[in-house]
């Protein structure tokens, strides 16, 4: 019968799955290798290579394949702390510990709190929680470190019964369970510790109570499939209830401790409908040109797009597109100054007959290396010396500029940047152009590691972005090296003093128009008042100073006439220079543009004081206010669910480090946006990094070379040929130290400065070469030791 039966299939499988792994699984050598992997022999894994069959296949063998690399080194970790807490068994039966390990505790008690009723259709409880309580009798700052366990870190409950009596060693060569004895491990996530009255502390922006004594108490959320499966085990077949024995409890770095939330991730990800947009498709699963995303071959290609501070004068503007005829529109030499707008040429490919196609593609060569350059005066901001916008002071080389404009228009753009070539500048310069060409897109940022998004954040607080749009999402905020604080709750404070300080502004301004009542009390109030007093005041003003037909305006009646003398009256002083009709109205304007951003200011923040509570306020800056949203690929992996459920929406991405970041990783921030008509609103999608560089860690060998984990999408686009920009100028290190790697890059050659500067001409003290191997004798006669594996010294 059972040949006949329906087979469950693949997804409900996976769906009734437990995400953590058990003692059965971590020691199997068939399911998880060991790390000597010799590279003979063929391993029941699945492969990463060039091509998959369908997104659903792609999926499955990451998920298969990301879940064993992290059993793997969850083995490692579990055998490390349990060898070092030393259980031996006791005289009179029980375990003792001869030990101690800085990453578990052993468990004074646990109890199951809560069994919730199956979802329907499904046959596992909804969610289990149990309490674990352990005694933290350990240094301060270990203590913290448990105290600082947040939701959703996972946590190994394990159960030892040693045979070894007390005081015997350990040989960490021999078998782990045999010595130990190791029974049953299960995971665990931390919903959050229990105060006093035995409730959950949640995280937010309020201080933690403080708790006496060293007992705490965590409440944990246990895997509902695995509960489910062992109850009917010890109830079926009377084996013995796992949950009655823990006595450790283990935790890990939470740098390596996302597996949970990846694999919940991928698995949610294959139970949706999946949507990657249309022009990526293909090329994710490696079939068809792999050009076809190249902003040239996009169908909505944008011809004229605004570089804003890209270009520091026109002459670099020329260096730039070599082969270029550049035509200015502006005659005058002293008005070719940036801002400049650029048109590029669009070659329409529309298929014409053979003959006439041959006859235009003369004309077309001609016209295609036509740049149309306008330079523009940026609209006058006010008369304070803040008002003035932040420049780019980078002289950016051609290649540099390829890589931006590839960035702005519509498509898939990879950047590949060898050491020191200015990928980070690239980046921020991009990011900038984005902001200012498309005000109503989002762009979202992702990094490896929280140190580059923090150099990211650094480059761009230094250009010309209004900080009330950028955000900082994940728990690395904490070592940006700036005063501000972007994170979620930093942001909202900002608003919060923000809008304080807008309001003060408001009242200064109702003080100098002598209105009556009180109108800078909240956004609102400060709304009408706009609408009634202000805007009234200088249409009136516009319509006295607006030159009527044939009549020429005197200079001195822009002054005589302004309405708000009294309000700038702290700007630098006289505002106005009386010097021209056009200078004079010039700063009028600037002047009211100041006041105006005041109020739409406030207009945004109403918002913030009708949500009361930090969590809505931080939710409506992220789904409403924010503009550039960053955050790292494992943050992303972590709350893609919330994020989708709160409905985020985001237009471009930006990866930094891209060659760096694993596969399944740099493809789950493409999907952290419910599709819109089942269509992804995507358009650009920027990948800078260098192949050539460090990949992925994988720590096991098996998977790292028999699967090819370690292959980075990025890697695995210029393995199919995806077009990449090449940057080709370094201005880190000597050109001598450039010439041992640079033949592993297409053309790379050296900024000027790396010749001319002084620090790069005179010789490094104590070093006779600018690099030169050095001899260390045997050290305190230990010879040569390994104490990290293949770390020598």
């Amino acid at each position: 019968v059972s040949r006949h039966e329906r087979r469950i299939s693949q997804i409900e499988q996976l769906n009734q799955m437990p995400v953590y792994p058990t003692e059965k699984i971590i020691w199997d050598e068939n399911i998880v290798p060991t790390e000597y992997y010799s590279g003979e022999g063929c391993l029941a894994l699945p492969k990463l290579n060039l091509q998959f069959l369908t997104l659903h296949d792609y999926l499955l063998r990451n998920f298969n394949l990301f879940r064993l690399e992290s059993t793997y080194e969850i083995r490692q970790d579990i055998e490390d702390v349990v060898w070092r807490m030393k259980p031996w068994q006791s005289e009179y039966g029980g375990v003792v510990f001869g030990g101690w390990a800085r990453m578990a505790q052993t468990i004074t008690s646990f109890s199951i709190v809560e069994v919730a009723k199956p979802n329907i259709g499904e046959s596992w409880p909804a969610r289990v929680r149990a309490d674990v309580t352990i005694n933290l009798n350990v240094q301060d700052h270990i203590k913290h470190e448990w105290e600082g366990l947040r939701k959703h870190d996972v946590c190994f409950l394990i159960t030892v019964r040693p045979m070894l009596l007390y005081g015997t060693r350990f040989d960490r060569r021999q078998p782990f369970l045999d010595q130990t004895g190791l029974v049953y491990v299960r995971g665990c996530e931390v919903q959050g510790m229990l105060d006093e009255k035995g409730r959950v502390i949640e995280e937010g922006p309020e201080p933690k109570p403080k708790l006496r004594g060293d007992t705490r108490t965590f409440r944990v959320w246990l895997d509902p499939n695995q509960y489910q499966q062992d109850m009917t085990s010890s109830i079926q077949n009377g084996t013995e209830d796992p949950y009655e024995t823990f006595n450790v409890i283990m935790r890990r770095k939470p740098k390596e401790n996302n597996f949970k939330a990846v694999l919940e991730t991928i698995r949610h990800l294959m139970n949706t409908e999946c949507v990657v947009p249309d022009w990526l498709h293909d090329i994710i699963l490696g079939y068809g040109d792999p050009g076809s995303a190249h902003y040239s071959k996009m169908p909505n290609q944008i011809s004229t797009l605004d570089f804003n501070d890209t270009f520091l004068s026109l002459d670099h503007l020329r260096s730039c597109f070599p082969g270029c005829t550049i035509k200015v529109i502006e005659e005058n030499p002293e008005l070719q100054v940036p801002p400049f707008r650029i048109k590029f040429p669009i070659s329409s490919t529309k298929d014409k007959g053979k003959k006439r196609k041959a006859d235009e593609e003369e004309k077309d060569n001609e016209e295609d290396k036509t740049l149309i350059v306008e330079p523009y005066v940026a609209p006058n901001r006010g008369p304070y010396p803040y008002n003035q916008p932040k420049r780019n002071t980078i002289q950016f080389t051609p290649t540099q500029i390829e890589a931006i404009r590839a960035g702005m228009q519509p498509g898939l753009t990879m950047v590949v940047g060898p050491p020191g070539t200015g990928k980070t500048d690239v980046a921020v310069q991009i990011i900038s152009n984005l902001y200012h060409n498309f005000p109503e897109q989002r762009t979202l940022i992702v990094t490896h590691s929280n140190q580059a998004l923090n150099q990211l954040f650094e480059k761009i607080m230094a250009l010309d972005i209004d900080e009330r749009h950028l955000l900082r999402l994940g728990h690395g905020e904490e070592e940006l090296e700036t005063e501000k604080d972007f994170s979620r709750y930093g942001r909202v404070n900002y608003v919060l003093a923000r809008r304080l300080e807008l309001l003060r502004e408001v009242g200064r301004l109702q003080e100098s128009l002598d209105v009556p009542g009180d109108v800078s009390y909240t956004c609102e109030t400060a709304g009408h008042f706009y609408l009634y007093q202000v805007i009234s005041r200088w249409e009136q003003y516009m319509s006295k100073v607006k030159p009527k037909q044939g009549k020429k305006v005197e200079v001195e009646a822009v002054a005589a006439h302004f309405p708000f003398h009294k309000y700038f009256s702290n700007a630098p002083q006289p505002v106005f220079k009386g010097r021209s009709y056009e200078e004079d109205m010039d700063i009028a304007e600037g002047c009211y543009r100041h006041i105006k951003k005041i109020f739409t200011q406030l207009e945004e923040f109403r918002a913030f004081e009708l949500l009361r509570s930090g969590l809505d306020r931080s939710k409506y800056l992220l789904v409403k206010e924010a503009k550039i949203i960053a955050m790292t690929c494992t943050h992303a992996a972590l709350k893609r669910h919330d994020l989708v459920e709160l409905g985020f929406k985001y237009d471009n991405i930006l990866m930094e480090e891209a060659a760096q970041i694993l596969e399944i990783e740099t493809f789950i921030p493409l999907l952290l946006q419910n599709p819109e008509d089942g269509f992804s609103r995507l358009k650009r999608w920027i990948m800078i990094g260098d192949h050539h560089q460090l990949p992925p860690v994988i720590k096991n060998m098996a998977f790292q070379k028999y699967s090819n984990m370690e292959q980075s999408l990025f890697t695995r686009f210029v393995r199919l040929g995806v077009p990449t920009v090449d940057l080709d100028a370094q201005g880190r290190a000597r050109a001598s130290l450039c010439n041992l790697y640079n033949w592993r890059y297409k053309h790379l050659g050296n900024l000027p400065h790396v010749q001319e500067l002084p620090e790069f001409q005179v010789p490094n003290p104590g070093l006779t070469f600018d690099f030169q191997l050095i001899n260390v004798e045997d050290f305190n006669g230990v010879g040569e030791s390994e104490p990290n594996p293949y770390f020598y010294q």
